[in-house]
């Protein structure tokens, strides 16, 4: 697993081990960023279920002016501390070993781009787009990664399903705020 491209690009990423570890693959990460490419510069990212951290670091690579990183799991948060060590790119993170639908509900910081990728099959990327709205920029965009068959709602909040994108058996469906015509 490496950093696509930007500052970080060709780096090398550590991942975590085990059965329930299914980090995003190489395809899907670059379709993401294909999708969002115009709303990374300068922007929040929030990498929600984080991981490695990969999504956050790569979007700081690319010139995001800050990520916050969210994993409950210690390993996962020694991983992403580590990885953003060896990409250099620390000093634009903030990284929190925290359940990802607890940190929402109490969150006072605004988000301009969100990447929720959580467990497959539990229900929690529906639970997060219920408190996503409230911790949005009204421009941003929320990207969910899903098993293909995990249903999602057409609305959270104020923000509605844009597009849905299927790469075997994994989904990614954003979502953004309608522009006042």
């Amino acid at each position: 697993m490496r950093v696509i491209t930007g500052v970080a690009r060709g780096r090398r990423l550590q991942t975590l081990s085990g059965d329930d570890v299914r980090p995003t693959t190489d395809k899907v990460k670059e379709s993401v960023f294909s999708i969002i490419q115009f709303q990374i510069p300068g922007r929040i990212f929030l990498d929600l279920f984080a991981g490695s951290g990969q999504m956050g670091i790569e979007a700081l690579s690319r010139g995001a002016k800050g990520a916050y990183f969210l994993d409950m799991r210690r390993d996962a948060v020694s991983v992403i501390r580590r990885n953003l060590a060896d990409t250099g790119l620390e000093d634009k993170a903030q990284v929190r070993c925290a359940d990802s639908l607890g940190f929402l509900g109490a969150c006072d910081e605004k988000f301009d781009v969100v990447f929720a990728d959580p467990p497959y099959g539990k229900g929690l990327c529906k639970k997060a787009l219920e408190l996503l709205p409230h911790v949005m920029n009204p421009a941003g965009v929320i990207v969910c990664e899903t098993a293909i068959e995990e249903e999602l709602p057409e609305n959270a909040g104020e923000f509605v399903l844009d597009r849905t994108y299927r790469y075997g058996k994994i989904k990614l469906t954003t979502y953004r705020r309608p522009m006042d015509e």
